[in-house]
């Protein structure tokens, strides 16, 4: 995926902008101190995605300054991780915002058209383990992908999974989220041909100590080609992906 920075050099060699307009985009500072955050405005320049506000433990007043700020400095679209009601209803003003509350994902602005290299399929063990899927999914769509949602395909009922292998084979990245024992990550790892990411959730009864017992079968897959994220994060999973579908041959 090209950054930022490429496209302005791009530009500059194409004529689009002048030498003297890249070197102030280029000199613009690269994050604002807003007392109780520091907002980093190169992040995209560096990483290729611009940061995402972590929503858990902010105020609503905190996450409207932060939304503020980076909208100031020309960023379209804003994603907020865990966002919780009462401060997505505080944000419900904002133009083009929009809540999910099952993932407890806000977004302000556009979903951008797909551009990764191919597709990113994300599927879940159970219904329960949805909340997490959706927090994946939906961070791989906003930063510009095309996702097939599998869900309820556990290895309870093996016959789910395998009617879905078409979608499997043709991924580029898949998520596998699961709680209990979290075998589906094994199970997708050794039917893929790409990478998988697998998501342990906090999902099941006492031995699954709230996602450790998935998180360490996940970590133990005998599948190669099976990295694993924390308990829940279905943001990082959904990152992840979206920086694996995005990968450019370096030359």
């Amino acid at each position: 995926m090209q950054t930022e920075i490429k496209q302005l050099l791009e530009n500059v060699q194409n004529g689009v902008i002048s030498a003297d307009e890249a070197l102030l985009k280029l000199k613009t500072a690269p994050f604002e101190d807003l007392g109780f955050a520091k907002i980093d405005f190169h992040r995209s320049v560096r990483r290729g995605t611009p940061e995402v506000i972590y929503g858990a433990g902010k105020t609503p007043e905190q996450i409207a300054g932060i939304v503020n700020a980076m909208q100031k400095n020309g960023q379209n679209t804003v994603l907020i991780t865990r966002l919780s009601p009462e401060s997505a209803d505080a944000l419900s003003k904002e133009p083009a915002f929009r809540y999910f509350p099952e993932a407890k994902f806000g977004v302000i602005g556009e979903k951008p058209e797909p551009d990764g290299i191919g597709k990113i399929v994300v599927a879940t063990g159970g219904t329960s383990d949805i909340p997490v899927a959706e927090e994946a999914a939906l961070t791989a769509e906003y930063l510009g992908n095309r996702v097939t949602r599998l869900y309820d395909v556990g290895v309870a009922g093996l016959h789910r999974l395998l009617s879905h292998l078409d979608e499997i084979m043709s991924a580029s990245v898949i998520v596998a989220i699961a709680g209990m024992e979290g075998a589906l990550a094994s199970v997708v790892g050794g039917l893929a041909d790409c990478p998988v990411i697998a998501v342990p959730t906090s999902v099941g009864y006492g031995a699954a100590f709230e996602g450790l017992t998935a998180l360490l079968s996940m970590l133990n897959s005998c599948a190669a080609g099976v990295s694993v994220v924390n308990i829940d994060n279905g943001f990082g999973a959904g990152y992840t992906a979206s920086r694996i579908n995005h990968m450019e041959a370096k030359k």
